[in-house]
């Protein structure tokens, strides 16, 4: 059964076919047992990468491509990685659904242009961090508010690659999500120094970003 109705995938198609300026690399790590989502985020990518030829669909095991696993820092699966013209930080671990489909989808087009859509100051603050960076932002499908503070830290990934920005879906990643005490969403990790809950604007996601310096 398709995960796309007919006229999502006309949608994207014709949204693709419009907006896309590059080959995006949508890259899935899985592996073969105790893995509940796996094979539906693999048939999420088969899906999404078939509506234009500008998408590349990439499928690895985290047990058998133990290199490349290490290379991008994938240490819990499903995985979902968006490289383009660089590797970049952008990164969905658990299923990018419910409302965070629409995250994942522009996610794609701001990848195929190697560019975000901050603020031209915001990108400038962004680009002169000369620190790794690691953004975790903990959801869940349900929750309207997530996709807002993902794409932040999807965008600051895409303005500067010592940025890594994590979408983490809560309930799916249980131990993950009690390690932290993810009793809300969004609940945003910065460099495990830095914690807030709730969808803040880009001014203040900046503030918490640079913090964590």
């Amino acid at each position: 059964m398709s995960l796309l109705k007919k006229e999502d995938r006309e949608f994207l198609e014709n949204k693709f076919e419009r907006e896309l300026e590059g080959n995006v690399r949508i890259i899935l790590f899985k592996k073969k047992s105790d893995c509940e989502f796996c094979g539906t985020a693999e048939q999420l990518i088969e899906e999404v990468s078939s509506t234009s030829t500008r998408l590349i669909r990439e499928v690895y095991d985290i047990d058998e491509d133990v290199e490349l696993a290490s290379r991008w820092r994938v240490d819990k699966v499903p995985a979902i990685l968006l490289f383009g013209e660089k590797e970049y930080g952008v990164r969905f671990f658990g299923l990018p659904s419910g409302y965070e489909f629409s995250t994942f989808i522009e996610d794609i087009v701001d990848v195929s242009r190697n560019t975000s859509r901050l603020t031209p100051k915001t990108k400038e603050v962004v680009k002169k961090i000369d620190r790794p960076i690691h953004i975790q932002v903990f959801v869940t499908p349900s929750c309207p508010y997530c996709p807002r503070v993902v794409r932040l830290a999807h965008q600051f990934a895409i303005e500067n690659t010592l940025i890594t920005g994590d979408m983490i879906e809560a309930l799916e990643f249980q131990e993950l999500s009690n390690r932290y005490n993810v009793l809300a969403v969004p609940k945003t990790i910065i460099n495990d120094q830095i914690f807030f809950e709730g969808a803040v604007p880009e001014t203040l996601f900046l503030q918490q970003v640079l913090k964590a310096l």
